[in-house]
């Protein structure tokens, strides 16, 4: 029997090991985002502004992370896959969510050429991948079978969650397949165990289409979410265009969350954004969005809750208003790797629409500048 021969790619931070009848790699990849400074206004109940590394510590756009990703040839067009990612916290050197290890990805599954990819795990929740080419124009433009995401911890962060699960926008003890056919439609489906004698509590399924046209690409998912006993449902649609340098997106949400007594909450959403990348090392991004409840009750906290995952507070009444948020940012790479950024958005709220970031106040400014690097 010929012996393994083992291969140490140590500039790729892979290790790659094969035999006569089939090859396997694990890759150890990262991530590094630092903001500094960073300015917010209404950072108190005093309406005091802050200046310091990161929102709360948090970057900007990525969450820092680092991975060990894996893949062996089984023969027949399939691989066996998997997945361990953890964020950490590059201003203080901490987890970002103490106790949990692996609190980005921990996943197996099987990847086939001709039925997709299948995986089972703590994973992305399939909405937020599908939706992810419109959500902002930082992510790829195109659908892809791989994990996608948008910004971070900024005040345009929060429309993700019209696309997460009854445990956040994430599946904990999920189910996911995903193909992308060779005429550039693209198909997904996932489902949430609740892990309950009650078969269904907690638990979460979506459904996402798309086609990835060339210069242009569009996509759309449902969501049904069961959160301790109340139904939300989610559904969205949008895409994007690219003329030359220039990249539109534009992408719609409404979601319907029951609060049993006080009634459905329904939502309405919607963003638009643009990304000029000209030739050369900087590219420029600008974008908006608005967030639109009505019949909302509050949080415990007299805020309103995030989609999907918020607890309400069934005393506290309900609530109309709408959030709008404009961004902008510019990036200046200096390699595939490694790039500075400037970046910063205003925030404002109408009617009843409150946020805890803001104390009170009814607009907020962040701005930023920052490093990104991988490795």
């Amino acid at each position: 029997m010929k012996k393994p021969l083992m291969l140490l790619a140590a500039s790729a931070g892979t290790l790659i090991a094969g035999s006569a009848h089939a090859q396997s790699s694990v890759q150890l990849y990262g991530l590094m985002d630092l903001s500094v400074p960073t300015y917010q206004s209404h950072a108190n109940a005093n309406g005091d502004h802050v200046i310091g590394m990161g929102l709360g510590g948090e970057p900007w756009f990525s969450g820092s992370r680092w991975g060990l990703k894996g893949a062996e040839d089984i023969g027949a067009g399939s691989k066996i896959i998997f997945r361990l990612e953890s964020e950490f916290v590059v201003a203080n050197g901490q987890m970002e969510d103490p106790g949990q290890i692996f609190d980005r990805d921990a996943w197996v599954g099987i990847e086939n050429d001709t039925f997709g990819k299948f995986t089972a795990g703590f994973q992305n929740t399939i909405a937020r991948d599908a939706s992810t080419i419109y959500g902002d124009p930082y992510g790829s433009a195109r659908l892809t079978t791989e994990e996608g995401g948008w910004t971070n911890s900024n005040n345009f962060k929060q429309m993700i969650f019209y696309a997460a699960s009854a445990t956040g926008t994430r599946y904990t003890n999920g189910l996911a397949w995903k193909k992308l056919f060779s005429n550039g439609i693209f198909a997904s489906a996932g489902y949430a165990f609740g892990n309950s004698t009650s078969f269904g509590s907690n638990s979460n399924y979506q459904a996402a289409l798309g086609y990835n046209g060339g210069p242009f690409n569009v996509s759309s998912f449902y969501s049904h979410a069961n959160r301790v006993g109340f139904t939300n449902q989610s559904f969205s649609v949008g895409g994007n265009y690219t003329f030359g340098i220039l990249r539109t997106n534009a992408g719609y949400f409404r979601y319907l969350g029951n609060q049993g007594s006080l009634g459905q909450r329904q939502d309405n959403a919607w963003t638009v954004s643009l990304k000029l990348a000209p030739k050369g090392a900087f590219d420029y991004e600008l974008g908006y969005q608005q967030m639109r409840v009505k019949n909302a009750a509050y949080n415990a906290d007299g805020d309103i809750p995030n989609a999907n995952i918020g607890a309400f507070d069934p005393t506290s009444g309900l609530h109309n208003g709408y959030k709008e948020t404009l961004y902008g940012s510019v990036f200046y790479h200096f390699s595939k790797r490694t790039e500075v950024y400037l970046a910063g958005d205003y925030m404002r709220l109408h009617g009843g629409y409150t946020v805890g970031s803001t104390f009170g106040a009814t607009n907020q400014v962040e701005l930023t500048a920052g490093v990104r690097t991988r490795f």
